[in-house]
């Protein structure tokens, strides 16, 4: 087995970080990169200088199991496998793949005697991969934990490591509770493309595709009612669209993988394939070949013998499926991971010396969604926590009520207590010239407390930001200008005002009603060739555009525009209630005409 330049450089930079640090590292190698092999080498490496402790390499399925203990077996040395979907489970070499179920169900048979846990596909390391470091770690508290990603990282949190390799820390905008502590190296696609270790991808033009505008997504995940809705049932065009990949596949050499939305649009789309030539997987055992029930691993083994030429695929197949003939890619499904679609290319990029170029058709918009610039090798990631109006608890030092305030995207890189302040390295509150730093908006306690003989409720006094009085030392609000003990004035707070005033027209984030100045509507189509309207509105603040669909099925859609209608009876509204999407980047209109936002400065 002999390494290429950069999985040995992996494999080095992983030994020095453990050699001086017990905190979870991981290494992030772009799709294709051979990460088997440098779990082998890893899992060699330290069970040596570990002084013959066992590793456990753990990857999420039957398949990547059997792939990563093939590859260590070129060693030459002997492993072990336990993992009950791959059919064995023995303990007896010093080296173990497993899958996290068998081995969380034997947990105690791992707690004595482990140096390190090797996690392939780390950007998937779920609560049970925790509980189970967490149960190893009871027997060896000096316990390593190495992950191996392509994409390491997670819709909504954004990348999985603080540090990066070159020593600069993630902030909260593009990193949100990470397991791994640093990234000790970085093997980009693009590294691997001009040293000629993967496949070159194409982009083909797509002549037709699904209209995923009424797409809703719920936690980050696209609801199964909105999928439905999207992608099944469009017989005509996904018979156009699976016709038009065929064409492309007959002047291509190697096998064809293509992604459905739900098992009934993979049925949809296997109705239009060759059925002599066709295989389907989901992520459960079963699967369809031919148009007839067959197992799982049958397809499998039979798409990679190259007996027919279009797999088709429902939620598997995404994470190291090592196949070098698969040529094409055709994503007839919308991915809300940019980490899915990544590793969906990642099929396709793997050498074959009968494969010169691969090429990838997106019938689902997801190339404009995460490569806007078209560069296949630097998808725009992003955490979902950083957006002021994220709820954050706060509990009240005085009365113990617990308060949601927003919070201040600012200060979510701080520690922070259960009141809400920042706490410094030292664990002690932050402090500023208006008392503690808090990591939200909030000002005063909402609670409720009883005051005076006759238990009468009155709101709780407690302030998280405030001046004192010079007079009386009352704590006060930020933007009083008189004391509310004394009644003396204290600091005329206009300036303060107009600053927060303009802070919220500057964020568009925040709801807010403007003043228009003028509103431009204009017919168009969309892609499915329903009529639209666009509305371009022009305030003091900002221009920004608006779609609705006046034949649209959708309650919500529908009341949009007959709001609309009314608004512009009279010609152009005087004012408009908007807020911009913090994740689609869309504007959405709440209202017309209401009473536009004030300096309330005097």
């Amino acid at each position: 087995m002999i390494p290429r330049p950069y999985q040995q450089s992996a494999h080095d930079a992983v030994i020095t970080e453990i050699k001086n640090s017990i905190d979870p590292c991981l290494i992030d190698a772009a799709p294709a990169a051979g990460k088997s092999f440098i779990i082998a080498m890893l899992a060699e490496t330290i069970h040596k200088m570990s002084g013959g402790k066992k590793i456990l390499c753990l990857a999420p399925s039957a398949e990547l199991v059997l792939q990563n203990s093939e590859k260590f077996a070129m060693t030459g040395q002997p492993f072990s496998m336990f993992s009950a979907s791959a059919g064995r489970k023995d303990l007896r070499h010093k080296v173990v793949f497993g899958t996290p179920g068998t081995v969380k169900n034997r947990i105690s048979r791992f707690q004595d005697g482990y140096g390190a846990v090797i996690i392939d596909e780390c950007h998937g390391t779920t609560p049970t991969i925790r509980g189970i470091i967490d149960a190893m770690r009871e027997g060896n508290p000096n316990l390593r934990v190495v992950g191996l990603s392509g994409t390491p990282y997670r819709l909504g949190d954004g990348y999985i490591f603080k540090i990066q390799p070159n020593g600069k820390v993630n902030d909260a905008g593009v990193c949100r509770n990470p397991y791994f502590t640093k990234c000790v190296i970085q093997v980009s696609g693009q590294e691997m493309l001009s040293q000629g270790y993967i496949t070159p991808m194409d982009i083909g033009a797509a002549d037709q595709s699904y209209d995923t505008s009424a797409l809703v997504s719920k936690g980050g995940r696209f609801t199964d009612e909105s999928l439905y809705q999207t992608f099944e049932g469009q017989s005509r065009l996904t018979s156009n669209i699976v016709s038009s990949v065929v064409d492309v596949a007959r002047n291509m050499y190697g096998g064809c993988m293509i992604f459905a939305a739900t098992i009934q649009h993979a049925m949809e789309i296997m109705e239009s394939l060759p059925p002599s030539n066709s295989g389907f997987v989901t992520g459960n055992e079963s699967s369809a070949m031919g148009g007839a029930l067959t197992g799982r691993k049958a397809v499998i083994a039979s798409y990679r013998a190259q007996k027919f030429k279009f797999l088709v695929s429902v939620g598997a197949l995404t994470t190291g499926f090592d196949v070098e003939h698969t040529s094409l890619i055709a994503t007839l499904r919308r991915s809300e991971s940019v980490a899915l679609i990544q590793q969906i290319l990642g099929r396709a990029w793997r050498l074959d010396s009968q494969k010169l170029r691969s090429l990838w058709l997106d019938f689902a918009d997801n190339i404009k969604t995460h490569f806007p610039d078209g560069d296949l090798f630097s998808p725009v990631v992003k955490a979902g926590l950083g957006t002021e109006g994220t709820g954050m608890a706060a509990v009240c030092p005085e009365c113990a009520y617990e308060n949601t305030f927003s919070a201040n995207v600012k200060h979510l890189d701080y520690e922070r207590d259960e009141a809400g302040y920042c706490l410094d390295l030292d664990g002690q509150q932050v402090q500023t010239d208006f008392g503690p730093l808090s990591a939200h908006h909030g000002r005063r306690c909402c609670g409720m407390v009883q005051v005076g003989r006759k238990g009468q409720y009155d709101r709780c006094g407690y302030r998280w930001t405030f001046k004192e009085c010079p007079q009386c030392d009352a704590p006060n609000d930020i933007a009083a200008r008189y004391c509310i003990e004394c009644k003396g004035e204290i600091v005329d707070p206009n300036t303060r005002l107009r600053e927060e005033f303009a802070r919220i027209k500057r964020t568009p984030t925040e709801k807010q009603t403007d003043e228009v100045i003028s509103l431009d509507v204009r017919d168009g189509v969309s892609q499915r060739g329903n009529p639209t309207v666009r509305a371009d509105f022009v305030t003091p603040w900002r221009s920004f555009s608006v779609w609705f669909n006046p034949n649209s099925q959708y309650p919500r859609q529908q009341a949009d525009w007959a709001t609309f209608q009314r608004a512009i009876e009279d010609g152009t509204p005087k004012t408009v209630t908007y807020k911009k999407d913090a994740e689609t980047k869309f504007y959405n209109v709440f209202a017309y005409n209401k009473e536009a936002d004030q300096d309330e400065a005097i």
